[in-house]
């Protein structure tokens, strides 16, 4: 298996990508964003809520370790990831537009909205909630450059059976947020046969 090396500057370039896709997303209307392709699929809030509870899961263990981490004088601009967890990226990471490796998601990191009660406005916080959330993230990318990002790891959200260094954390969810972006995809384009 070939080695894994990243960037910060790859990394903010596709979550501004992203960020850029959520923006387009919350212009659709209230029925696309909250009608499921299927009785068993999740809609495109549900899947923005997903990726806010997975990132609020990460989120206080980045500002910890940032905050503990000593400072460099260069700034750092890769980052070589180990064998273990370029396995475990790659699971997340999506094939073009296909998502790889069906996985059954978690209980705690499932959505659990009642469609029955959703409005515009629970509509806007979770979009409110997905942006604080990811340009934290774009935060902690920018500040981790000028840290030590080799002495400390942190536990993933499925437990310590996987570490991340900061830079494998950061491209973990990058990958989690890409193969969610193409699920949306799919969701449209269900949204759009049947309508």
């Amino acid at each position: 298996m070939s080695s894994l090396v990243v960037t910060p500057e790859n990394q903010i370039q596709r979550l501004n990508s992203i960020l850029v896709r959520v923006e387009h997303l919350q212009k659709l209307d209230f029925q696309t964003l909250t009608t499921p392709p299927g009785p068993k699929s999740w809609n495109i809030v549900e899947v923005l809520t997903h990726l806010n509870i997975a990132y609020g899961l990460y989120r206080p263990k980045f500002d910890e370790v940032l905050e503990n981490t000593p400072n460099i004088q260069k700034e750092s601009n890769t980052f070589k990831v180990s064998a273990w967890q370029r396995m475990i990226i790659n699971m997340q990471r999506p094939k073009g537009t296909v998502r790889k490796w069906k996985m059954k998601t978690l209980k705690r990191f499932e959505p659990l909205l009642d469609t029955e009660t959703m409005n515009e406005g629970k509509v806007t916080a979770t979009f409110v909630h997905f942006f604080d959330s990811h340009l934290h993230l774009k935060d902690c990318i920018l500040k981790s450059r000028r840290k030590d990002v080799s002495k400390r790891k942190i536990s993933s959200a499925i437990g310590p059976i996987v570490k991340f260094y900061l830079p494998e954390a950061f491209e973990f969810l990058l990958c989690h947020l890409e193969r969610h972006m193409v699920q949306i995809d799919e969701i449209l384009k269900k949204q759009a046969v049947v309508s």
